[in-house]
């Protein structure tokens, strides 16, 4: 999650929820200039452009690794995995 500037110039900053010392959830706050941690987020912001500018790179990303992968199983498709086999079979590590 990162700190994005939004046009009306707050910032919507990441928070997580926490119950005991566990994160249960994770959103985001939008605060304003004047939140005591204002500069300090405001360095790091970046603008919904730019965020969605970057998701969008990661889903190229993401398209050339699955297209990646389903090659990699289409060549594969004739040799069978080698672990983890098949529930009920006795073969794999610490059965020989």
């Amino acid at each position: 999650m990162y700190v994005i500037r939004l046009p009306n110039g707050n910032l919507r900053v990441p928070q997580s929820a926490i119950h005991e010392g566990r994160i249960i959830g994770d959103a985001y706050v939008e605060i304003g200039p004047d939140d005591a941690d204002y500069a300090r987020l405001a360095a790091q912001a970046m603008t919904e452009d730019e965020d969605e500018q970057r998701r969008a790179q990661w889903r190229a990303g993401d398209e050339a690794l699955r297209r990646e992968f389903l090659e990699f199983a289409r060549l594969a498709d004739d040799e069978p995995w080698p672990w983890p086999h098949s529930p009920g079979q006795e073969s794999g590590p610490g059965s020989e």
